[in-house]
């Protein structure tokens, strides 16, 4: 069973290959072996390409040592045709006799059928290979499907005295109270998720253009959560750069445009609009969002209990007076520190 981990442990190495560029599938890594050496490797890197297994199969140069190898692979092989056909029905067309899955594949369409087609073709099937890590990498993809919202990542940066943002502004524009380094690990962040979150107050005050600069990778779609009056139309977030969600709790005269999209939700309790964004993020096949600001959009997540995880940095900086950060009453995982920020990392 050692090297059944061992060689798995390989296949979550390959799968994070892809992070950040496979939605709305996931991540996947695949190795096979013959004689106790890796003659194929490959991950999924980007949703209508070539699956892991594929890929991995592909890369074997002698083809007919496929018969007598072992194929290593994070999760289930899929039966079903999407954009590319069954890769169960490859391993079986392959006669690869022994397959090693890390997890089951919770999609509906999948959910333990490529297991059954390959177990009724003759293969040697063992499942469940470092599961518990193989999950934690599909976190996103797991939570889509089974809990029928996106993966929800809070982030946030307070004051050494607890302040997420001064109460007076000189201009339009974000207060930094993180270092540059803490800022490009949030822009890292921003590359590895599907969409990111912000209320209305944090586009008046800050105009903020949520995209990538300190780090290279896609954009994820923004969500904007719009209570208030209509948004300025110099808002950077309207600039249709970027695929753009507006959710508005009010009649916008605004109509859809090429990357703008106003869906509307009923201006309630703030535990039903945050059940409400989740059900039309859902609508949006989104598997992951990350949650910036401002601190009513960050307390309405917690309050309603729909969040994951929480990234929260406190920086050097004293603002002596302002808008007090949110409130979690959760104890964190981890801490580190980058220069004098520290950041502590909070999981459900």
């Amino acid at each position: 069973m050692k090297h059944h981990e061992h060689y798995m442990a390989r296949c979550l190495q390959l799968a994070k290959n892809g992070m950040g560029t496979t939605y709305p599938n996931p991540l996947v890594g695949s190795i096979i072996v013959h004689d106790a050496k890796i003659i194929g490797e490959g991950w999924h890197y980007k949703a209508g390409e070539p699956h892991a297994e594929v890929a991995a199969i592909a890369s074997v140069q002698d083809q007919s040592l496929l018969k007598k190898a072992t194929i290593y692979v994070s999760l289930e092989p899929c039966s079903h045709y999407g954009k590319t056909p069954p890769c169960s029905d490859l391993i079986i067309a392959k006669a690869i006799p022994t397959v090693v899955i890390g997890t089951v594949d919770p999609f509906a369409k999948v959910a333990g059928t490529g297991i059954q087609k390959l177990i009724q073709a003759g293969c040697d099937v063992t499942v469940g290979v470092l599961e518990d890590e193989c999950l934690a990498l599909n976190k996103r993809f797991f939570t889509f499907h089974t809990k029928k919202r996106p993966y929800i990542i809070l982030k946030w940066a307070a004051s050494s005295d607890g302040y997420i943002a001064p109460k007076q502004r000189n201009d339009r524009a974000p207060v930094w109270i993180t270092n540059t380094y803490s800022r490009q690990l949030v822009h890292k962040w921003r590359a590895e998720e599907q969409s990111i979150l912000v209320g209305s107050t944090t586009v008046l005050q800050d105009n903020p253009k949520l995209t990538l600069r300190d780090w290279d990778g896609n954009h994820p779609t923004r969500i904007i959560i719009n209570k208030k009056a209509s948004l300025p139309n110099d808002s950077a977030v309207l600039n249709q750069s970027v695929p753009t969600i507006v959710i508005t709790a009010h009649t916008d005269q605004r109509q859809d445009q090429h990357h703008l999209i106003f869906e509307k939700v009923n201006a309630t309790a703030p535990t039903d609009i945050v059940d409400q964004i989740c059900s039309i993020l859902h609508q949006h096949d989104i598997h992951s969002v990350l949650i910036e600001g401002g601190a009513q959009t960050l307390q309405a997540f917690i309050d309603a209990d729909r969040w994951d995880e929480a990234r929260v940095f406190t920086g050097a900086t004293a603002l002596h007076e302002g808008i007090p950060a949110p409130t979690l009453d959760a104890k964190s995982t981890t801490t580190q520190q980058l220069l004098k920020d520290m950041l502590n990392l909070y999981y459900k």
